[in-house]
C-alpha cells in the first residue's frame, strides 16, 4: 500500500516564507535608511541656511514672500500703503464676439462714471487696452456674466491705501507701473523698492490717531467757515517728528480723478503763505536776545500809526495807548513791534531768518516743497514788516519749526517723517538762548491766558500761542477782505512737547465764528479742539494744578480800556 508523504513540503514552503520576510525587513530597514538620510540631509541644508545664508538681507524669507514695494506704516504700526494682487479688466478688441454697441451698453451698466464713448473706442480699437486697472471684485464677476471671450481679468500687483484719504498728501500715490511720485511713495521710492529693504515696512513719524483727529477738526472747520482750505501740523518739538501734518482738500489715493489735483498740493510744504502776526513772538525773541529789549516793563508808543518811507503802520484794533512787550503781543500791536524791529536792526533780523531756515525750502524728506518769497531789498521799512510776518512768505512747516525752537529751550532742527525710535534726534543749531525760549514760554502762555488766543485756552493743557491774521495780497495790493487766519501753538507750556500749528484759508465771517474772520475766532478753536482730543493719546492729561509762571508779568498787564 503506498503512502503519500506531505512533510518536506510543508518545511519547503515554511523556509520560502521565512526567506521572503527576512527579504522585506531588509528592503524596509534600506527604505528607512534612505529615509533617514533623506531627512538629515535636508536637516543639515536648513540649519547652514538659517546660520550662514545671508543673501536674503532683511528679507527674513524666500524672495516670493518679499512684497514689490513695501508697506508704509505708522509709528504704532497702523498699515497706510500696501501692495496686493488687483484685479484688472481688460479688452483684446481682435477676440470680441459679441456687437461693441451692445458690449458699451453692457459697461456702462456696470461703470457709470465712465462715458459709454469712451468704451465704443476701446471696444473699436485695434490693440489690447485696459476697462478698469483696479477694479472691485463684483465688477470682475459682472463683466465676466457678458459672457464675452474678449475679455480677460489679469491680477496685478495694486498699491492700496487702507485708510482712503488720511494723511493723502504725505503718503503721495504711485503711477501706474508702480512707480512713487508724489509724497513719501516718491521720496522714499528707492528704499520702498530695493531688495535689501523693501522686506521690511518703512514706519512714519505720522500717528494715524493724532492724524485722523486733526483732519476731522480742520475739516469741520473749514466747512463751517465756508473757507477754500486748510492746513495743519503737529510736531515733536525735541525731536522734529512730525505726528500729524494734512491739507485740505484732500483726495483719495486709491482713486486719482482729474478734479482732485486741487486737493494733491501739500499746503504745509508746497504753499506760501504771510502768516502775519504769528512772526511777532520770534521777532520779540530776537530783541530779547540781542539785548534790545532788557525790560517787560518798558513801553512804546502806539498812539498812534507808525509813518516809514511814505507808508502807514497801523494796528487793527489800536488801544490807543503806551504799550509794553507782554502787552505788545496780547493785544498783537504791528506799530510796537515794527518799533522794536527797528531798533534791533536790519543784519540782526535778517540773521534770524536765516537762522531759521526761513530763506531755504523746509526741511523735510519730501519733494513738494517750496522756496520761501524772500525780500528783494532789505531797507527799513523790509525789517519793520517782516517782524509782524507781512513781505515775507514761507510754509507752515517753516513757522512750526521756528516755534518749535522757540519753546524747547533754543535750538532748531529739521522735520522729519521717519519714526526715529531709539535713534537720536536730527542735528540742530541753537536760535535762542535758553533764558530767552523760557521767557517766550511766558509770553505765549499770556497771550492765550489773557489776550488774542484765548479761544485756544484748552483746560489743563496749558497751551501758549500767537494768532496771525494776514491779508492775502492781490493785484495792485492787498486785499482786505481774503484773510489767511492762523494760530501757532505749543502745549503744554511749562514743559513744551508739541507743536500745532492751525491754517485757515479765506474764512467767512459768519454764525460759527461770530461774525468774526480773525485768527483769534476761526483757528485758535480748532486748536484748542484738537489738543483736547489728541493730547492724551500723545501722554499730556490735563492738569490744572500746574501751570506756567507768569506772576512777575501779570501786574504789567492793563486792566482797563479797550480790549482786543
Amino acid at each position: 500500500m503506498n503512502t503519500l508523504v506531505v512533510r518536506p513540503t510543508r518545511v519547503r514552503t515554511a523556509g520560502v516564507r521565512q526567506q521572503i520576510l527576512l527579504t522585506a525587513q531588509q528592503r524596509l530597514m534600506m527604505l528607512m535608511l534612505l529615509f533617514m538620510a533623506a531627512f538629515f540631509l535636508v536637516s543639515v541644508r536648513l540649519l547652514y541656511f538659517a546660520l550662514f545664508d545671508t543673501s536674503s538681507g532683511n528679507n527674513h524669507g524666500a524672495a516670493t514672500f518679499v512684497p514689490a514695494r513695501a508697506d508704509i506704516v505708522d509709528r504704532n504700526g497702523v498699515p497706510l500703503a500696501r501692495t496686493i494682487d488687483g484685479y484688472s479688466i481688460r479688452v483684446v478688441p481682435s477676440k470680441l464676439l459679441n456687437n461693441r454697441q451692445y458690449l458699451a451698453d453692457e459697461l456702462v451698466k456696470i461703470f457709470p462714471d465712465t462715458p459709454r464713448e469712451e468704451f465704443v473706442a476701446k471696444l473699436s480699437g485695434s490693440k489690447p487696452t485696459y476697462i478698469r486697472r483696479r477694479a472691485l471684485p463684483d465688477q470682475v464677476a459682472a463683466v465676466n456674466a457678458i459672457g464675452d471671450i474678449g475679455f480677460d481679468f489679469p491680477r496685478e500687483k495694486e498699491r492700496l491705501y487702507p485708510q482712503i484719504s488720511l494723511a493723502s498728501q504725505v503718503l503721495g500715490f504711485t503711477d501706474a507701473e508702480g512707480r512713487g511720485v508724489t509724497g513719501v511713495e516718491g521720496a522714499f521710492d528707492k528704499q520702498l523698492t530695493d531688495k535689501a529693504t523693501r522686506g521690511e515696512p518703512l514706519a512714519l513719524s505720522i500717528d494715524a490717531r493724532v492724524q485722523g483727529v486733526l483732519e476731522s477738526e480742520l475739516s469741520n472747520a473749514v466747512t463751517n467757515l465756508e473757507a477754500i482750505g486748510g492746513a495743519g501740523i503737529i510736531l515733536d518739538v525735541h525731536t522734529g517728528e512730525v505726528l500729524a501734518m494734512t491739507s485740505l482738500p484732500t483726495f483719495n489715493p486709491n482713486k486719482l480723478v482729474p478734479e482732485d489735483a486741487a486737493g494733491r498740493r501739500n499746503a504745509v510744504t508746497y504753499n506760501l503763505y504771510e502768516l502775519g502776526s504769528t512772526f511777532k513772538p520770534l521777532s520779540i525773541g530776537a530783541a530779547i536776545d540781542n539785548g534790545v529789549v532788557t525790560s517787560m516793563a518798558k513801553r512804546y508808543d502806539a498812539t498812534h500809526p507808525l509813518a516809514v518811507a511814505g507808508f502807514h503802520i497801523r494796528d487793527s484794533h489800536n488801544m490807543g495807548r503806551w504799550l509794553n512787550v507782554p502787552e505788545t503781543l496780547i493785544h498783537s500791536s504791528n506799530i510796537v513791534t515794527a518799533q522794536i524791529a527797528d531798533q534791533l536792526g536790519r543784519e540782526k533780523m535778517e540773521a534770524l531768518f536765516r537762522s531759521l531756515q526761513f530763506n531755504k525750502r523746509p526741511e523735510i524728506e519730501l519733494k513738494e516743497r517750496a522756496f520761501p518769497l524772500w525780500p528783494r531789498e532789505w531797507g527799513r521799512l523790509s525789517t519793520m514788516t517782516t517782524a509782524y510776518g507781512h513781505g515775507i512768505a514761507v510754509t507752515p512747516l517753516h513757522l512750526a519749526s521756528a516755534y518749535a525752537a522757540l519753546v524747547n529751550g533754543g535750538i532748531w532742527r529739521p522735520a522729519t517723517l521717519v519714526k526715529l525710535g531709539d535713534k537720536a534726534p536730527p542735528q540742530g543749531h541753537r536760535v535762542f538762548k535758553a533764558s530767552t525760549s523760557a521767557r517766550m514760554r511766558q509770553l505765549l502762555r499770556l497771550i492765550v491766558s489773557d489776550g488774542t488766543g484765548r479761544q485756544a485756552d484748552a483746560p489743563g493743557f496749558r497751551v501758549g500761542g500767537k494768532t496771525g491774521s494776514a491779508e492775502k495780497p492781490g493785484v495792485g495790493g492787498y486785499r482786505r477782505h481774503s484773510l489767511v487766519s492762523t494760530f501757532s501753538a505749543a502745549f503744554p507750556m511749562d514743559n513744551p512737547r508739541y507743536v500745532v500749528l492751525v491754517m485757515v484759508d479765506e474764512p467767512k465771517g459768519n454764525a460759527f465764528s461770530s461774525g468774526q474772520r480773525t485768527a483769534g475766532w476761526t483757528a485758535a478753536p480748532v486748536v484748542k479742539k484738537v489738543v483736547m482730543r489728541a493730547g492724551p493719546m500723545l501722554g499730556v492729561f490735563p492738569d490744572e494744578s500746574r501751570d506756567v509762571d507768569v506772576s512777575e508779568l501779570t501786574p504789567l498787564l492793563w486792566k482797563g480800556g479797550k480790549e482786543d
